[in-house]
């Protein structure tokens, strides 16, 4: 496959009517390898940020060998893609015919669960045909814990509160090979304080319920760089967690693990959309709501945008944009800034879209795909470029 130097070589190649999904797998890997040499622990790949097969097995050449799968349809992808890999079935509301596939059909043996329903439906589901119970099973009890320092919260729907974990805990370890606590503290997560106040609470749980824990499990969260959301360094994040995990009362072998999505494959995809309209400051463009900006559109997302135009005027304008669809809610709010002379028929490209873009594409109103097209260069954004901002430091935390 032809590799492309950038956005503007694809324009200029293809002139495409159709928006254009750009892939950088040096910049996926890149990020893998950071996390697999620096988190003080094991990494497993969100597979809901992006599902790409293509993604999946280059994370898994720079050293990723788990995954956190969240339905039988990504138990089944991951398994397909990589036949070695090890999957971890972490949504904690499962249908109990998946976990007896992904059990008996597909090897998995790590799950998570936040209630006595859960943890009896997988004891069932995993009991052998005379109906004794798997002795194999990593079972990994989900805790509520807070979303505050989060741009995107995730606290309402799972986990278990702390005042009634510590029965669930006791339960899970009577069936559990391996026990584990695992929570979210939302996704992009601004500053690692947010995993050190989830931590304190996972000591209060240990405590309470007194048992030996084999894996703590701080979840997703960590971030990328978006306009407006510039985070502390990765490391601080990471020697944050590590001070904290290593004052735990867990199991001398117990392992830290963590799941990010949005860190490892936000900067693996960008898109190239066309203008089709102007009116004023509002842009009619190619892809929309129910394509690749989804988030732009119902989270208030601003991703980093610039103009593919060969040549265009210095002044800048704010601009939101219209996606393709006949519905009013394909609208992307802003601003994005752009040049004020951009018109109908210009190219724009929109970065950081590698987690939850493409993931989230439909076929709604015939609009939302596209040719994916392989680029050279570098991300419009990055936190793996091995420079620090030397006004953060490791000994500081923004309680934000």
């Amino acid at each position: 496959m032809h590799i492309h130097q950038d956005a503007s070589a694809v324009a200029r190649t293809f002139a495409p009517d159709e928006p254009v999904l750009l892939n950088r797998p040096q910049a996926a890997a890149r990020a893998a390898r950071f996390f697999v040499e620096k988190f003080p622990g094991k990494s497993l790949y969100a597979v809901k940020a992006n599902p790409s097969p293509e993604l999946i097995r280059v994370l898994w050449d720079s050293g990723v060998t788990h995954y956190d799968v969240a339905s039988i349809a990504e138990v089944r992808l991951v398994r397909e893609t990589l036949p070695e890999a090890e999957l971890c079935f972490m949504h904690p509301v499962k249908p109990a015919a998946a976990i007896a596939e992904a059990y008996k059909v597909h090897g998995v043996r790590t799950f998570s669960l936040d209630s006595h329903e859960e943890l009896a439906k997988i004891v069932k589901a995993t009991a052998d045909e005379n109906g004794e119970p798997a002795t194999d099973l990593r079972l990994c009890v989900r805790l509520r814990v807070s979303s505050e320092y989060s741009e995107l919260s995730l606290a309402s729907k799972f986990g278990v509160d702390l005042a009634d974990a510590a029965p669930l805990l006791q339960a899970t370890r009577q069936v559990a090979d391996w026990l584990g606590i695992c929570f979210h503290v939302g996704s992009q997560a601004m500053t690692p304080f947010a995993y050190v106040q989830a931590l304190e609470r996972v000591r209060a749980a240990i405590v309470d319920a007194s048992v030996t824990v084999d894996i703590i499990d701080v979840g997703g969260g960590f971030p990328s760089v978006y306009p407006g959301m510039e985070p502390p360094p990765l490391e601080d994040y990471f020697a944050s967690i590590h001070r904290a995990a290593e004052s735990l009362p867990v199991s001398y072998s117990s392992e830290l693990w963590c799941e990010p999505g949005r860190a490892l494959c936000a900067e693996y995809n960008s898109l190239i959309v066309k203008v089709e309209k102007r009116r004023g400051n509002e842009l009619f463009i190619n892809d929309g709501a129910y394509g690749a900006l989804f988030d732009a559109a119902h989270l208030g997302w601003r991703f980093p945008v610039r103009s593919l135009a060969p040549v265009q005027g210095e002044a800048e304008e704010g601009f939101a944009f219209y996606g393709p669809t006949c519905d009013d809610g394909d609208y992307m709010k802003g601003p994005f800034p752009l040049p004020a002379d951009i018109e109908p028929g210009d190219y724009i490209e929109i970065g950081m879209l590698g987690a939850y873009g493409s993931a989230m594409r439909t076929g709604f109103n015939g609009f939302g795909q596209g040719a994916a097209i392989e680029v050279s260069d570098e991300p419009m954004s990055s936190l793996y470029t091995g420079r620090r901002d030397p006004r953060v430091s490791d000994n500081v935390v923004s309680l934000r």
